[in-house]
């Protein structure tokens, strides 16, 4: 994981970082599915995050259901 981390900012914030900050959001897992395909940019600071066309729509839904699993 070159842009990420599970419990440390890398380029991106820690995994651990963005389960905290979505926990209990109920549209968490489809709104950061799309910025993982998509890309996004201005949620966690100047650096944008780049499209990840590469990856389908559930597989976007998977990985985003794991990075919410992680904990401090």
């Amino acid at each position: 994981m070159a842009c990420h981390a599970v419990d440390k900012k890398l380029v991106g914030p820690a995994y651990t970082d963005v389960a905290a900050k979505y926990a209990g959001q109920k549209d968490a897992v489809d709104k950061l599915a799309v910025k993982v395909v998509k890309g996004g940019a201005g949620v966690w600071g100047p650096v944008p995050m780049p499209a990840n066309t590469a990856v389908s729509d559930a597989e976007a839904k998977q990985l985003v259901q794991w990075i919410l699993t992680q904990k401090k």
